[in-house]
């Protein structure tokens, strides 16, 4: 019987087809002979506490000018699924934490959920990775503009951002003589009532960003080091940085040795962490990118060993 796997992602008509990683994801998936079911996020809901969507069977091509073919849709209950990937890009808001309560109903009633709903609930991208303190560069999360006075006045050359950002937006680089600091904290903690983050600025943001992929907790060999743009302190693609694509330094897999079993024990299956220079910046759980890239280049089935390793990890139904 053919494992039957769920896709909630955003309109998959709008996506980069170069570029998609949940559509990597579901290629593998299907050379693997696995029916692909597709669902947005608000198709979604429960009813008399079980948890349904109104799903269409996927297929998915290797095409530019035409990667997907859905049939009609029909309402199942998400049980019937052996696999969900949650793979909805972030605002991380109030509609998607309630369909982690979804997810985690399917959970509870037998399927793997990629990745664990309590955990995308639990772990903020950029608050979690705090949680490693030994890897991190000096950080401080706060709401209170004061305290990010004095970390500001401390390190001279600080970015901040907002805990719910993505693709770099509303980061912010404040040097020691900015006079724009002022302004640039009221907007952020939102007049002191919004819980903000402060990272001592790294130069080796210079060199790039490094997007790390770890599968169940062990590292890909290669990551792609996202390199801003002249003039910019943003690495992100989406700021528009270039990438290269780099095999990890023996720093690199230091820090996964740190990450990677909490990653694992908290059923966070396929994330991506962000590093600069020696430095943890950022943990990505809800729906890590940067697979075509690397294996543009290295060729090593990144999204065929994340479909194996879920398949091994499935239990028997």
């Amino acid at each position: 019987m053919a494992i039957k796997i769920g896709i909630i992602m955003d309109p998959i008509e709008s996506i980069n087809f170069k570029k998609d990683t949940t559509l990597a994801i579901l290629l593998a998936a299907q050379t693997r002979d696995c029916e692909i079911f597709y669902m947005l996020q608000s198709d979604l809901y429960a009813d008399q506490g079980t948890p349904w969507a109104s799903m269409r069977a996927l297929l998915v091509y290797d095409d530019e000018n035409e990667w997907f073919k859905l049939e009609k849709a029909h309402e199942r209950e998400l049980s019937e699924l052996d696999i969900i990937l949650m793979r909805k890009d972030p605002p991380f808001d109030l509609d998607y934490i309630y369909s982690t309560y979804l997810l985690e109903a399917a959970h509870q009633l037998g399927t793997m959920v990629v990745n664990n709903p309590q955990s995308l609930r639990d772990c903020n991208e950029k608050f979690y990775a705090t949680q490693f303190p030994q890897c991190c560069p000096p950080v401080l999360v706060t709401s209170a503009t004061e305290r990010l006075r004095v970390f500001h006045q401390k390190h001279g050359d600080v970015i901040f951002k907002p805990l719910d950002g993505m693709g770099g937006s509303s980061i912010f680089r404040v040097k020691n003589d900015d006079t724009n600091l002022s302004v640039i904290l009221e907007i952020l903690t939102e007049g002191g009532r919004r819980q903000t983050m402060a990272q001592k600025y790294l130069p080796e943001i210079k060199y790039g960003d490094k997007r790390i992929l770890l599968i169940d907790g062990s590292p890909i060999d290669y990551c792609l080091a996202r390199v801003p743009a002249i003039g910019e302190s943003r690495g992100n693609l989406a700021a528009g940085g270039s990438g290269e694509v780099q095999e990890l330094s023996d720093r690199d897999r230091w820090i996964c040795e740190q990450v990677g079993p909490a990653l694992k024990q908290k059923g966070l299956i396929f994330v991506g962490i962000d590093v600069i220079g020696d430095y943890l910046t950022e943990i990505n759980v809800t729906s890590p990118t940067c697979i075509k890239e690397i294996d543009k280049v290295c060729n090593i089935d990144i999204p065929g060993k994340l479909i194996d390793t879920m398949l091994k990890k499935l239990p028997s139904r």
